[in-house]
Formats: structure tokens, sequence, C-alpha cells
């Protein structure tokens, strides 16, 4: 019996002409998948947004088991000490009405900076 038949689920609500979006996710490995997924649903509701004629609001993400496994905290605490950046700037093709037109080119980062990551991280499955 699969008690988690899915692992995600969002919903959506407009207020005041923004689009909001609640991401309600079942588990969630912080260190190797949580920034995929804050970029993945923002721009899932940026485009949503567009193409429905809305701002964009607020993504809401909740997490009911957010974890770190052991493995990964010598990489984290190297990750704390590299320097901090400001965010890039996501710029997405205004003329886009139609979601399923959108291509890989519709979308530009600007300004973006990382530091390399130093150690590969394993994924659990």
């Amino acid at each position: 019996m699969n008690l988690y038949p899915c692992a995600y689920s969002m919903t959506f609500n407009v207020s005041d002409g923004k689009l909001n979006g609640i991401l309600n996710q079942r588990s969630n490995d912080m260190v190797v998948a949580n920034n995929w997924n804050v970029v993945q649903y923002s721009i899932l509701l940026i485009m949503l947004a567009q193409v429905s004629n809305l701002k964009v609001g607020e993504l809401v993400h909740v997490i009911s088991d957010a974890h770190i496994y052991d493995r990964h905290i010598p990489a984290l605490k190297e990750m704390f000490k590299n320097e901090q950046f400001e965010a890039p700037k996501l710029i997405v093709n205004p003329d886009i009405k139609n979601f399923y037109d959108f291509t890989v080119d519709d979308f530009k980062l600007v300004d973006y900076k990382s530091t390399p990551l130093g150690d590969k991280l394993e994924v659990a499955i």
C-alpha cells in the first residue's frame, strides 16, 4: 500500500490580480533538491501568471519532511563558507501568451554568479 501516492501537489489562487501558488511537498532533501524545487515551481508560477494576464504573487512552499542527510553535512559546512551573491534577474519573453509556446530560449538569467561545488553530492533513491 502506497501511503504517499503523490510527492507534490500545487494549488493556485488569485488575489488583487496576482497569481499565488502553494506547493505542498511530502519530502525534500534540502541540500540536493530544495533549490531546484523552488526554482522550478517559481518559474511555473511566473509562466502561468504571464499567460493568464496576471501579476506574479507569492509562492508558499510547505514541506512535510525537510531533511539533511548525514553524508551531506561536510559539504554543507563548506557551502556556508562560500561568498554570497546577489540573486540573478530572470527575464521571460513577454510576448508568449500561450503556455505551450514557451521554449528554453524564452528564458534568460542576467548576472548569475555561483561558486563551483567542490564535492559531488549523492542523491538518495
